[in-house]
């Protein structure tokens, strides 16, 4: 494994952590192996721990009292609440990129679609995931809003594991292509309150998804 460099320890350290939770190298309610770790990324100590103070901050990792830091578990809860707070920040987000959004914008949102599009029929679920994703991160950059850009991608760290865990049913998948068909199609006719309605159902169906794909756990057994 790459050593990292002395200028980015902690940032470095953190978005490794993150995505080895998000892959599930991590598993939810599980310890964190800081001496093993530490040893992976060739540093100390102090910079991991200041990792996973941003990784608690994000809600990913819970700090435990002298006994260092384990993954949050993903409770139906935890879910909910954060859907439910992330769809109206995407509704919003959805109305306002229709009334701000040029035309080269939308032109680069739609070349998006096609290569997710590319990635969907030759069922390349990651790669699918990558242009999934850039296609929400482009409509909340067209909000023109920072605060609710910035608000949602807290919220957002929270639950990307869900998307890795998921099981991607022929059914499920038919529908998640055709909210992002609907999606194009709303911005082309800047119609910026049928663009919010569905993204805010696009996040209720993950819900659903992750509640059967049985990704979350609803057992608050305190394990330690």
């Amino acid at each position: 494994m790459i050593k990292i460099q002395q200028s980015t320890l902690y940032g470095e350290a953190a978005a490794r952590i993150r995505d080895m939770i998000n892959e599930g190298q991590l598993l939810p309610g599980t310890r964190i192996p800081e001496k093993k770790l530490c040893e992976q990324f060739g540093i100390s100590r102090t910079p991991l721990r200041e990792a996973l103070k941003v990784l608690a901050s994000e809600g990913m990792v819970e700090l435990l009292p002298n006994r260092g830091a384990r993954v949050v578990r993903l409770t139906r809860q935890m879910l909910e609440e954060t859907y439910s707070v992330m769809g109206a920040l995407e509704g919003l987000s959805g109305e306002l990129a229709c009334r701000y959004i040029s035309e080269a914008e939308v032109a680069d949102i739609q070349a998006l679609h096609y290569q997710m599009m590319a990635h969907y029929k030759r069922r390349e679920i990651r790669p699918y995931f990558e242009f999934n994703q850039r296609i929400h991160d482009a409509i909340m950059l067209a909000s023109r809003n920072e605060v609710l850009r910035e608000t949602h991608a807290s919220l957002n760290y929270r639950i990307q594991r869900v998307r890795y865990a998921t099981n991607m049913t022929d059914e499920y998948w038919k529908q998640a292509v055709a909210d992002h068909e609907a999606m194009i199609d709303c911005l082309l006719d800047r119609d910026g309150e049928r663009l919010g309605t569905i993204l805010r159902e696009h996040l209720r169906h993950k819900l659903v998804v992750a509640a059967a794909s049985g990704v979350i756990d609803d057992d608050r057994t305190d394990p330690c």
